[in-house]
């Protein structure tokens, strides 16, 4: 088979003309067969693969040069079609500086601790490496509680709420020495902290869920409902507040403290089983189960006083704006919209959708919310406006436009429709804008540049 600068030659088309330039730029550029080389392989290894504009250097599984189609196939599937991030966000994204202020109570308690454990961590393991392995145990180990119990009044193995508490205590060490390991292997940058906060927005639907099975609140819907959004939206105003402020703040009851206390509520099934929280609490008279329900209650007030305590205040922006430069107010709509349509959609239910399917349901709009929460991290480490308009909001579209044409398809399997799309839609975004970061500050997401390790050992 004849390579093409030899087809060229043969037709008579001489190499100064355009069409011979353009064919070298082809060539260059795309990988266009020759016969004297292998020109599937990208010339500066075998991941990178060069986009136009020199705009993004996605990441590509190696696969599509060698592999199969099916591997190519998979990865322009999981990858968005233009890059999510412009070059001027590129741009200010590498100006980011992490900034926090506070600390919670048991933080200090926990720091030997956690020192301890990342002396443990071999230095060639990234950071980001770290997290999502602790996040996968997490999800995991929630999921077999999803699996017994999935109207969460049924009563799991007590095994089951064991490895959720241990699948927690592990996501809450391991998320706590990331940053440590990025310090300790010189391997920081921002994308270790987008990446973080991500792996937290969705560790945050997972661990209200959990703890929703463990108290088996699915007896009580309205209950359950709030206590589970309730958690999206403080992890939410936590970084709504960040984008005005420019500063992540922690308080003095905190997410270690919260996690402590879920991880003592999967215990307490194990212990007492349904009789405890089926029990009624003296002078009160509600049933324990409600317990924690109520300090959800009050930790939502004290945290969101705090939260938009800073908000109202005004940003570092001009004018008291955002870090961006847009109203102080604009991220509400976002989380607005979700709590909305999950509202009406439960209440509006003909078949009792969220009560016969809350883990469904809740997992569904956790995506959205984990989605846009990612998109509102983006939008404050780039400095960029939040758009309202998002491909997440399909999901719960669906279930509304089919409540609104009376159900003419059974409203669980739009359920499941809305909760594939959601799942898809937040892993092809998180998936993309982790790659363009990558490739454009020249890093690996899960694996260490040799010559970090180097300089940190040297």
């Amino acid at each position: 088979m004849c390579c093409w600068p030899c087809a060229f030659r043969r037709a008579g088309i001489p190499q100064s003309s355009s069409c011979w330039r353009i064919l070298m730029i082809l060539r260059n550029s795309c990988y266009l067969p020759n016969k004297n080389s292998d020109t599937t392989k990208p010339m500066s290894g075998h991941r990178n693969l060069k986009r136009r504009c020199g705009e993004s250097h996605l990441e590509s599984p190696a696969g599509c040069a060698h592999g199969p189609a099916a591997a190519c196939v998979l990865s322009k599937l999981v990858q968005l079609p233009t890059p999510p991030l412009s070059k001027h966000q590129l741009k200010r994204l590498e100006e980011h500086k992490y900034q926090s202020a506070g600390r919670s109570l048991l933080e200090p308690l926990m720091q030997g601790y956690w020192e301890w454990l990342v002396g443990k961590v071999p230095a060639w393991i990234a950071p980001n490496l770290i997290t999502i392995i602790g996040l996968l145990i997490n999800i995991f180990t929630t999921l077999l509680l999803v699996y017994y119990c999935p109207t969460a009044t049924e009563q799991a193995p007590p095994w089951a709420y064991i490895a959720c508490a241990c699948g927690l205590f592990i996501y809450q060490s391991l998320d706590a020495i990331d940053g440590k390991q990025a310090r300790r292997t010189n391997s920081s940058t921002p994308l270790g902290e987008l990446f973080d906060h991500g792996c937290d927005s969705l560790s945050t639907v997972f661990v209200v869920l959990g703890t929703c099975i463990a108290v088996q609140l699915g007896t009580n819907p309205d209950w359950m409902f709030f206590c589970c959004f309730a958690g999206t939206f403080m992890f939410y105003c936590a970084h709504w507040q960040t984008y005005v402020s420019g500063t992540l703040r922690f308080g003095i009851i905190d997410v270690t403290e919260v996690q402590i206390f879920i991880i003592i509520m999967h215990l307490l099934a194990v212990i007492g089983g349904p009789p405890f929280w089926q029990s009624l609490i003296p002078i009160l008279n509600i049933q324990v189960k409600i317990f924690p329900a109520l300090c959800t209650v009050a930790g939502t007030i004290f945290s969101c006083t705090n939260y938009f305590g800073v908000i109202f205040t005004g940003g570092v922006g001009k004018n008291g704006s955002t870090i961006a430069g847009t109203s102080v107010l604009s991220p509400f709509l976002h989380i607005g919209s979700v709590i909305a349509l999950a509202a009406m959609i439960y209440k509006k239910s003909a078949v009792q959708l969220f009560e016969k399917h809350p883990c469904l349901y809740i997992l569904t709009f956790g995506f959205v919310s984990a989605k846009i929460t990612n998109k509102l991290v983006v939008a404050h480490m780039t400095k960029s406006e939040m758009h309202l308009h998002d491909t997440a909001f399909i999901g719960p579209a669906l279930l509304f436009l089919d409540q609104y044409f009376n159900s003419f398809i059974d409203e669980y399997i739009v359920l499941w429709i809305a909760l594939i799309f959601s799942l898809f839609d937040l892993l092809r975004y998180c998936v993309s804008v982790c790659n363009q970061i990558a490739a454009h500050l020249h890093i690996h997401v899960f694996r260490i540049k040799s010559s970090s390790t180097h300089s940190n050992h040297h």
